[in-house]
């Protein structure tokens, strides 16, 4: 399987809301940077813990509205389109780095300020 594949498998999982196919494609030392790049994350299950409390860290009515995967060496860039309640229609990117097909670090690209906006 591709990386980008797994990516995508990633997100479809997230939005059945089945957190640990999510997290079984991650490494147990991994990192998460949010967006704004100061709040982190370290390990695999901080990073699931965070997932039981998707619903209070997206903005009220978040809703992706678009999704494709840009695949280079041991990485994926998701570019995610995305809208909220307060927010029309805006897009953020996520990178995730790959060691040996597993990803051991995720990072958040978003324009913070809106981003605050939409809560």
């Amino acid at each position: 399987m591709n990386l980008a594949n797994i990516v995508q498998q990633g997100w479809e999982a997230v939005g059945a809301g089945n957190f640990d196919a999510v997290v079984a494609d991650y490494v147990e030392g991994m990192t998460f940077i949010m967006p704004g790049q100061t709040d982190v994350l370290q390990g695999r299950q901080a990073f699931r813990s965070a997932l039981d409390n998707l619903g209070k860290i997206l903005p009220p009515g978040f809703e992706i509205t678009g999704l494709r995967q840009l695949e280079g060496e041991n990485e994926v860039v998701s570019i995610v389109e995305w809208k909220s309640a307060k927010v029309a229609g805006s897009q953020l990117s996520v990178l995730f780095k790959f060691k040996d097909g597993k990803i051991y670090e995720e990072r958040w690209f978003i324009d913070t300020e809106q981003w605050k906006s939409a809560f």
